[in-house]
């Protein structure tokens, strides 16, 4: 038996894994946000450690054999969170999230203090990454930068709970901006440039390798007859991509969660950080991967919802399964900013062409295609840093509209597949990744990737409209910025 545990943004899932990689039950537990300023967002790690606790007391109540039986765990978990810890591992502040804004002005310093920095990491300093949060830390808080002695990510701190060892994985660290993405290692350069030392840091595992074993006193908690190892585990997105078996060359999926996250899995490190492009590490030994990022996604969709006091599920089912044409309106789907290819933490959202003949249907169908814009954005820079996209599967939210799995197929003029057991998420692939580490099995015999349930083909005179209304969609970013400066 196996475990995977996701530490979300909004909730900590744990689900249970048979030998033969079938999910046996689930628990999670939910989580808050807290900003206490615009543009801030934060969490108290001492909530994932108990929703962590929670759902595993439950698991263990529920299948005490099997839990008892358990060879191996792994942690999935949000990505770029600081928890700053003192000499004696204790929490100093609450973590700064990864959709936390306020280090905005940290990222120019950084660039400016490290030219080497988009050649060792692949990627632009962004806001939400981790370093840059740590210079505003020295420069706001320098009582808590002074007495912090380790920087752990979300789930690297909850394994710290659950094992007592300070271990992270690839994946997660190469969007800490800390990590050498093409070396694998620590970069003592850009640790440098921030006031930190490898000291800081915690040990480097592989996603799928094991990091040493549960604590015992824990063991023992949940029945188990052995403590079993944990796993290095993975970012959220890595994750997700191991639990769909897009672990080879060429793989590519687009998650429509809150956020929006289209993958790529590379062989090599493939940066294109000039147009924002995310180039980690896989979690998968040797592997590598590259994201275009979107903010907002799904949540694009219950803006809107909540707008207009309208169920998604019947603005949608007033649409139907297929559009006959574009939407006479245009929407920009930036309302959290964006990060891919913009990295614009300002931008700003709009609907554009509005008339008195526009109903609500336009609108919705609107925001479906904002969305798709913004995909179709992030596959031509994915293309540009030499990956090219031949076909996607569908997961998340976003992926249960069969209406939008169209629109994204002759937006991306690409097969799109929405696949069995979508929206699993972060813990089935940890649970995947403790697999391998326990057994020794091979990635590939671990991980299949899951059965396609239908296919959404290109229809070619739509393909075409919709390539022109996007050129024209493409030009009003740098209008809205404009607007939003002045």
């Amino acid at each position: 038996m196996f475990i995977g545990i996701d530490i979300g943004t909004s909730s900590v899932k744990t689900v249970l894994m048979s030998g033969d990689g079938a999910v046996l039950g689930s628990e999670s537990r939910p989580l808050t946000v807290q900003r206490p300023e615009p543009g801030w967002s934060e969490q108290d790690p001492e909530s994932w450690w108990t929703a962590t606790l929670e759902t595993m007391d439950a698991l263990a109540v529920a299948f005490p054999a099997e839990i008892a039986a358990t060879r191996g765990i792994a942690l999935s978990g949000q990505m770029h969170g600081a928890t700053l810890l003192d000499k004696d591992g204790a929490v100093l502040r609450p973590c700064i999230l990864w959709n936390d804004g306020r280090a905005a002005a940290e990222c120019a310093e950084l660039e400016a203090a490290c030219p080497e920095l988009h050649a060792i990491t692949g990627n632009l300093a962004m806001p939400g990454f981790t370093a840059p949060k740590l210079l505003w830390v020295r420069k706001h808080e320098p009582e808590i930068f002074a007495r912090t002695r380790s920087v752990l990510l979300p789930k690297a701190y909850v394994r710290y709970r659950m094992t007592g060892d300070k271990v992270d994985e690839m994946s997660d660290a190469s969007g800490t901006l800390w990590l050498d993405v093409g070396k694998r290692d620590w970069s003592d350069t850009v640790l440098a440039a921030t006031g930190l030392d490898r000291s800081f840091m915690p040990r480097l595992v592989e996603g799928s390798q094991s990091g040493g074993p549960l604590d015992a006193e824990l063991a023992k908690r949940w029945g188990m007859a052995t403590p079993p190892v944990v796993a290095g585990g993975a970012g959220d997105n890595a994750a997700a991509a191991v639990g769909l078996g897009a672990i080879a060359a060429g793989s590519a999926f687009l998650s429509l969660g809150t956020s929006g996250v289209l993958w790529v899995t590379t062989d090599r490190f493939l940066p294109n950080p000039a147009s924002a492009v995310h180039a980690f590490c896989h979690a998968i030994p040797e592997t590598w991967h590259q994201m275009g990022v979107m903010l907002s996604a799904a949540s694009a969709l219950s803006w809107y919802s909540n707008l207009v006091g309208v169920k998604e599920g019947e603005l949608l089912a007033a649409l139907g399964e297929t559009v006959e044409a574009p939407a006479p309106v245009l929407f920009l789907p930036y309302l959290s900013g964006e990060r891919t290819p913009h990295n614009d933490v300002g931008a700003r959202g709009a609907f554009i062409g509005l008339a008195h003949e526009h109903d609500r249907a336009a609108l919705t169908q609107a925001v479906l295609e904002g969305v798709a814009f913004a995909t179709r954005s992030c596959q031509a820079v994915l293309e540009a840093a030499g990956s090219h996209v031949a076909e996607i599967d569908l997961v998340g939210g976003g992926s249960r509209s069969a209406l939008w799995a169209s629109i994204m197929a002759n937006v991306l003029g690409i097969p799109v597949h929405t696949v069995e057991d979508g929206e699993l998420g972060g813990a089935f692939g940890a649970a995947r990744l403790a697999r391998i580490a326990a057994t020794g099995l091979s990635p590939r015999e671990v991980c299949p990737p899951p059965k396609r349930l239908r296919t959404y083909m290109p229809d070619p005179a739509l393909a075409k409209a919709y390539e022109a209304r996007y050129a024209l969609w493409q030009r009003y970013y740098p209008l809205m910025k404009e607007a939003a400066a002045g």
